[in-house]
């Protein structure tokens, strides 16, 4: 077998997204913001957000909250408007900013970007999200077919995660996977 490539890159490496502005509460310029963060309300522990490769920085202070959503003030944003156009951006911390991960824990942006293997060691393509639905993690896969298929994450559909190898391992036979049709090579991957 040849060596995987790893698709991950050192931007990917070295930050984490831990939240999304959803919209503008108010006409002060408070943002409203989905936290991926365990606790919301840490999302502005780590320090400054980061939103654009590279650059732009906001320093948030956790205001309050209300259904969904965390309000928050952010330097420089003053008035609706300019809250208004971010909603949508992703908000990242530097890697080094979160907590060590316990053993088989894993932040989401460790996994995104690792090529996925089955059993056999044949490539199924390449993690491309990890979703939560409520049920438990899901990770994503897309295959160079443009095929896609949702993996529980799981010990026993995902029994191996090699970080420094860039990879996971796909059981197919865990949870009727190979049942459903997950035929990445040949796009016939069906969504869970």
């Amino acid at each position: 077998m040849a060596a995987q490539k790893n698709h991950r890159n050192e931007a990917q490496a070295s930050r984490v997204c831990v939240g999304v502005v959803t919209g503008a509460h108010g006409v002060k310029g408070m943002l409203r913001v989905r936290s991926f963060t365990e606790n919301p309300v840490d999302l502005a522990a780590y320090g400054p957000v980061s939103y654009e490769e590279g650059g732009r920085v906001l320093d948030l202070v956790v205001e309050g909250s209300v259904k969904d959503a965390l309000l928050v003030r952010a330097a420089g944003v003053e008035d609706r408007d300019a809250a208004l156009a971010l909603k949508g951006t992703l908000l990242y911390v530097p890697r080094a900013a979160l907590p060590e991960t316990e053993e088989d824990e894993y932040y989401h942006g460790d996994l995104i970007g690792l090529a996925a293997e089955a059993m056999d060691g044949h490539s199924l393509g390449i993690v491309r999200g990890v979703h939560n639905f409520g049920a438990g993690d899901i990770l994503e896969i897309g295959a160079e077919s443009g095929a896609t298929v949702m993996v529980p994450f799981t010990q026993a559909a995902v029994p191996e995660v090699d970080l420094e190898g860039g990879r996971v391992t796909v059981d197919l036979t865990a949870g009727g996977l190979a049942e459903e049709g997950a035929d990445l090579s040949t796009g016939n991957g069906k969504h869970g």
